[in-house]
């Protein structure tokens, strides 16, 4: 469960509570490599492909330095079953049975290597339609493809100053929380700051919804 020490031990969430973040996304975007990032090693099976590997929700933990909890749900990519609501439905339904006590955090990684599209959007929105409008309150936008801006000296602000429509739209609705992520960096100091920005972001989803994670609870209101 190691993975993660690379983090000061003197950094720490609001409280000791297990967190739960669970990563969205696209097949093909790095969606499993930003999960792997994030428990330190590598066990979520990721492919530089579009087609994606991961065909079911998995859930794996790591303890961070502190003693904190992580839980990181890796889900298929919801967005690539060309509207088999049905098969969407069931895995969002088993990632929130994974969640136990509840989910802290909703990462959207979106890969800079390609613009974000109309489809992606109506696909996101799709997402929020069956959680609940709440559910945009547990989202951040994760970027991967740091390494590909670092090489062409192109700053994250400077990559959305030429975001798209749709993305604009994206970023407003997370109230503009987003982070970069270099998945391929060797460079142990560039891993825990990326990690560690994540983690401030999702301790500050936490105390925007009073310290309540989204719950199983809340989605059974959401579909009576």
């Amino acid at each position: 469960m190691g993975g993660s020490a690379i983090l000061s031990d003197d950094w720490e969430f609001a409280t000791n509570e297990a967190r739960t973040v669970v990563l969205i996304g696209r097949a093909g975007d790095g969606k499993s490599s930003t999960g792997n990032t994030i428990l330190g090693r590598k066990v979520f099976r990721s492919m530089p492909h579009s087609a994606g590997v991961t065909t079911t929700c998995e859930v794996q933990r790591t303890q961070l330095p502190n003693g904190q909890i992580l839980d990181v749900i890796d889900t298929p990519g919801l967005f690539d079953f060309s509207g088999d609501s049905e098969t969407v439905g069931n895995e969002i339904v088993k990632c929130i049975d994974l969640a136990k006590d509840g989910i802290h955090g909703v990462l959207l990684v979106l890969s800079v290597r390609s613009r974000f599209t109309r489809e992606q959007q109506a696909a996101v929105e799709s997402f929020q339609h069956f959680f609940g409008n709440k559910i945009s309150d547990y989202m951040v936008v994760v970027f991967t493809g740091g390494d590909d801006l670092e090489d062409n000296d192109v700053t994250l602000d400077d990559y959305l100053t030429d975001r798209t429509e749709p993305l604009q739209e994206i970023l407003a609705m997370c109230q503009n929380r987003h982070v970069l992520f270099d998945n391929r960096s060797k460079d142990p100091i560039k891993k825990a700051d990326q990690l560690k920005e994540l983690l401030e972001q999702v301790s500050l989803v936490v105390e925007m919804n009073g310290g309540k994670p989204y719950t199983n609870d809340i989605f059974k209101k959401l579909k009576v």
